[in-house]
């Protein structure tokens, strides 16, 4: 008899749970990606690929080193950290009684009355007591807790996908510099061999070996390229603008030299692996998928609220009119007590919650699979751009190749008297830009290698908590 009344003690404190049980949605994605998915991407995982690996260049290393750690809003992100943990701790704090110590001392006279003289007294009291303890026969405390510890979960995955975010968009910033860099030193040799280019058209003109025409295109020619270089120079220092942005501040101490945009060494072959794999690589879906926690908690929660709530009070302790007598045996007294609270007519008040509740988990479910699929199309996205950016970096170099073999007949044949000028001008202009495209595709294919990285849950330190 004594095992089964333990036993019937310990079920009644553990209650049971209205908390429905949870569930994880399926994946609403295909569980393949596209067939171009394979395509250069042997490499390593992302998730195992740790930021610092990933990136080569000491330079960027430092700048995205300096963003983590002095990025407001990453601060405030891990603000937002303790405070939700903060939060859990009080809730976790319910589920156990909170005893007090407690110590009085108190002296009061009573007036003289019906011939009577006036009286005295003291009274000291020393003690522990619970104020008010829940039990949770029907989970509700146990269900808040579990609600403030997915809500402290899900700041931490908003923190790290903030950090990864933080990361790739330094690195984007970062590779457009490097590209403004590469296109403004291709524009100062432009512009430098179009100025000795009109030097001497303007001398040939002035001898009347070419027309007044064939000097006007060079000049026009020579005011394009340095249009383009005033413009390339205004994008750069708004690109060190934003870096620095991004960086938090400037930079303290000696920068290492960059390197150069075609030896960045980013890892570009990072495998993509199976979609649901996202589902713990990707904090924004870890994020999502605590929030769904969260509010399946809730619901619980809104559901023990129909039930009785039955509290406990207690005190133990001494109490004595003497201070000398305070601790005796005939000073100890103690008291205990409980009330039960039962919602009769509330107003629809506990529906309301409850339907509140109910709502919030379906806008949860749709969270959580909207960033699922999100996810997996950023990923198939940038597996297509991996495939096409490359044909198209391979076709552009072939005509970079192309025009710079057109560009040198075009001045052997302007030399040999077979041609005029225009022809030679219009070959160079073609060069250039087609230069400046290439250029430009490298940089996006670098970028678009960051943007995978990250979309795959790359990183990410210290893993899931």
């Amino acid at each position: 008899m004594p095992n089964r009344t333990a036993a019937l003690a310990a079920l009644l404190l553990a209650g049971c749970s209205m908390q429905p049980k949870y569930v994880q949605p399926g994946l609403p994605t295909a569980p393949q990606y596209p067939a171009y998915a394979g395509a250069a991407g042997a490499g390593p995982r992302a998730a195992d690929v740790e930021w610092r690996g990933f990136f080569r260049d000491p330079r960027l290393q430092l700048l995205i080193a300096t963003a983590l750690q002095n990025n407001r809003d990453l601060r405030t992100a891990v603000l937002r950290i303790a405070e939700a943990r903060g939060q859990y701790r009080i809730r976790r704090a319910d589920q156990v009684p909170n005893v007090d110590a407690t110590a009085s001392a108190n002296r009061s006279r009573t007036p003289a009355e019906n011939g009577f003289p006036p009286i005295v007294s003291n009274r000291f009291e020393v003690g522990a007591s619970v104020a008010s303890f829940e039990l949770d026969f029907w989970g509700r405390v146990r269900s808040l807790t579990e609600s403030a510890r997915a809500s402290y979960l899900s700041t931490i995955h908003a923190q790290r996908s903030f950090q990864i975010g933080l990361i790739a968009d330094v690195a984007d910033a970062y590779l457009i510099e490097r590209e403004l860099d590469d296109r403004i030193a291709l524009a100062n040799d432009t512009v430098k061999s179009r100025v000795r280019a009109l030097d001497i058209g303007k001398q040939r003109f002035e001898a009347g070996v070419t027309s007044a025409l064939d000097y006007r295109a060079i000049e026009t020619l020579l005011t394009q390229a340095q249009t383009e270089l005033a413009d390339l120079e205004l994008q750069r220092a708004e690109t060190r603008s934003e870096l620095e942005f991004l960086v938090g501040g400037p930079v303290v101490g000696q920068l290492p030299a960059p390197l150069p945009l075609v030896s960045q060494g980013i890892v570009e072959n990072i495998s993509p692996g199976l979609p649901s794999e996202l589902l713990t690589n990707r904090p924004d879906i870890l994020q999502a998928e605590e929030q769904l926690r969260a509010s399946n908690a809730d619901i619980g929660a809104a559901r023990a609220a129909f039930f009785p709530q039955i509290s406990l009070t207690g005190a133990l302790g001494y109490a004595s009119t003497a201070l000398s007598a305070l601790f005796t045996g005939n000073a100890f007294n103690w008291s205990f007590g409980g009330n039960a609270v039962l919602p009769i007519f509330d107003g629809g008040r506990n529906k309301g919650n409850l339907d509140v509740a109910v709502a919030r988990h379906g806008i949860a479910i749709a969270g959580y699979e909207r960033a699922i699929q999100n996810a997996f199309h950023e990923v198939s996205d940038g597996l297509a751009r991996r495939k096409w950016l490359a044909d198209r970096l391979a076709s552009q170099e072939r005509e970079v190749a192309a025009e710079r073999a057109r560009a040198e007949l075009a001045r052997l044949r302007y030399i040999n008297g077979v041609a005029n000028y225009l022809e030679v001008l219009d070959a160079l202009r073609e060069l250039f830009a087609i230069e400046q495209l290439a250029m430009a595709t490298r940089r996006e294919q670098l970028t678009n290698a960051v943007d995978l990285y990250v979309a795959l849950g790359g990183g990410v330190e210290g893993g899931r908590p």
